[in-house]
């Protein structure tokens, strides 16, 4: 995991590159395309880009609009702005009529350069899964992000894409393929298994490092697609050891740890505890300060996963 990459980089790269193959392609920015890089669209696709300024809502009715042309209209922003100031149009033109609108969500969860709780969105997987017609990815890096939104662009109905500000650790290789609604293993154990999802997987692999200097051999499950989510792949983790462990970026209410909880409430009661961001907003910092008051270090998963060993002895 020695090379890192920034999502955002591999976003406008990608975008660039999915214009080449649709013509029909467009995107949409709400006056970030500098953070976003979809500046990097712009120069590539002047006429095919549309700079909509600060005012979400109109972007999003906007963006239903080109959908109902046949027009693939990909939105660069902040994920807080794309969730929240428009959420009623996202609902109403988007979502209930299943438009093709792709929503690239910049500067997801807590690390967004120091812009404080205003700009931080730790709810929006929540809010996502909730939405009927909407499919949920958190890449876990930029190989995953690049082939998401691949598979977004060319699939019907409204995606959400979770993108983190950051270069990032890159753990999937050329061969990797993505499928959504599938779970992807990353690690084989035998006592406890770790789910996690975006970059908090990366996380979970680290824990699962630090346990097995312990003599504490963990399983790590990635799941990149919070919606729809295929249970067999859960319950499987799930049987492997008997405990699970679930670990996201993001508020434990409604991400992560609820679709797992879900589906082994449904298909096969384990014991199990939920990581992540406890009920609570961020606030501004460094992203070690952050990582480390909110409780999200591989060290940090690794010792909720010895606290349920333990419980469960």
């Amino acid at each position: 995991m020695a090379e890192s990459v920034a999502m955002r980089e591999v976003f406008a790269n990608t975008l660039v590159e999915l214009a080449g193959l649709y013509p029909n392609l467009v995107v949409l920015d709400g006056d970030l395309a500098n953070s976003t890089r979809a500046e990097v669209f712009e120069q590539h696709y002047p006429d095919r880009f549309l700079e909509m300024g600060i005012a979400e809502q109109n972007l999003m009715g906007v963006a239903a609009g080109l959908a109902t042309t046949g027009m693939i209209p990909w939105l660069s922003s902040f994920a807080v702005f794309l969730v929240n100031r428009d959420l009623d149009q996202l609902r109403m033109v988007v979502a209930q009529p299943n438009l093709g609108v792709k929503i690239g969500a910049g500067y997801s969860g807590l690390f967004t350069a120091r812009t404080g709780k205003t700009h931080q969105d730790v709810s929006d997987l929540s809010v996502m899964r909730a939405m009927p017609h909407m499919t949920v990815v958190a890449p876990a890096d930029g190989v995953e992000a690049r082939l998401a939104m691949h598979v977004a662009t060319r699939s019907p109905g409204p995606w959400y894409v979770r993108l983190v500000r950051d270069p990032t650790p890159v753990i999937f290789d050329a061969s990797y393929q993505y499928e959504p609604g599938k779970v992807v293993p990353l690690r084989s154990g035998t006592d406890i298994t770790i789910f996690g999802t975006g970059v908090q997987s990366v996380r979970a692999l680290q824990a699962a490092e630090l346990l097995a200097g312990e003599g504490i051999s963990a399983e790590v499950i990635h799941v990149p697609t919070l919606k729809p989510l295929e249970p067999d792949g859960v319950v499987r983790g799930a049987e492997k050891t008997g405990l699970v462990v679930t670990t996201e970026e993001h508020t434990i209410i409604g991400g992560l740890g609820s679709a797992v909880a879900e589906i082994l409430g449904e298909h096969r009661p384990t014991p199990l505890r939920r990581h992540g961001l406890m009920d609570v907003y961020g606030e501004s910092g460094s992203n070690d300060d952050l990582i480390e008051k909110y409780g999200l270090s591989p060290k940090h998963v690794a010792q909720v996963a010895r606290e349920l060993l333990r419980a469960s002895r």
